[in-house]
């Protein structure tokens, strides 16, 4: 017969029949066992960095993003502020053309 425990005191499957001072023989030889470690506080704080870590480059692209609208958007100003100088100095032009026309009407 295999079964652990003493003639006086058989250890029984069921956990409620077994006697509290009984300890069954673990396979491995005392102090051999690692130590169980509680990772239920770490679990947490990895799942986060993981979860930012999946998230960076997600971030990165809209920071990207955010750059290339700005510098279109200031590209666009640039276009626009040229075109406006640009017909600017037209009209100037225009100007003093009918401003010496009109003075060659009068002095004729």
């Amino acid at each position: 017969m295999n079964a652990a425990g003493t003639i006086d005191r058989p250890t029984t499957h069921d956990p409620k029949k077994q006697d509290p001072t009984m300890q069954r023989p673990s396979p491995e030889p005392f102090g051999s066992e690692a130590p169980v470690r509680d990772t239920s506080g770490a679990l947490k704080p990895r799942q986060n960095r993981n979860l930012e870590m999946q998230l960076i480059p997600e971030a990165l692209a809209r920071a990207h993003m955010q750059d290339r609208l700005q510098e279109a958007e200031s590209e666009r100003r640039a276009v626009r502020l040229v075109a406006a100088r640009r017909m600017q100095r037209r009209a100037e032009r225009a100007s003093l053309r009918a401003r010496r026309a009109l003075a060659m009407a009068v002095m004729n």
